[in-house]
């Protein structure tokens, strides 16, 4: 089953110190895709080759996020949050329904992202991940 939301995993990880979205983070992010097959829920522990998708212009870890807006508070709304810049896979001929931002460094899963149904792009097309606007209510993740 597809779940969208935060991974236990990564609540428990912050809460031990073990997750960084700071400027200099010794962690790298990154993003995979996997088919509608696939298994990815708030359960998820890790990163996993099970359902992920193949297809041409599409390497198996999927690619590296980029932190577009580092930890913020907003006093007004009570929440801290971070985002990441848009993700685009060039040359593209794939099929996706859903996304696991995981840490590349420890493995350890964060976040699934479910598209809501199959997105294809063929004959080397462009695929983007379009991140919300990083705000305290829109970005990706957040607390509150």
């Amino acid at each position: 089953m597809i779940y969208q939301g935060q991974c236990n995993i990564f609540k428990k990880n912050c809460l031990s110190g073990l997750e960084n979205f700071a400027v200099g983070t010794p962690y790298t992010y990154k993003i995979a895709l996997y088919t509608s097959l696939a298994d990815l829920n708030a359960d998820t522990v890790a990163y996993t080759t099970t359902g992920e998708i193949t297809g041409t212009g599409y390497t198996a870890g999927g690619k590296p996020l980029t932190i577009s807006q580092v930890p913020t508070y907003d006093a007004a709304n009570d929440t801290a949050y971070i985002d990441f810049a848009d993700v685009t896979w060039t040359g593209a001929s794939f099929t996706a329904r859903v996304a696991l931002i995981y840490n590349a460094t420890t493995g350890a899963a964060v976040a699934v992202l479910d598209f809501g149904s199959d997105k294809t792009t063929t004959q080397a097309g462009t695929f983007t991940v379009i991140f919300p606007t990083a705000t305290s209510t829109t970005a990706i993740i957040r607390f509150n």
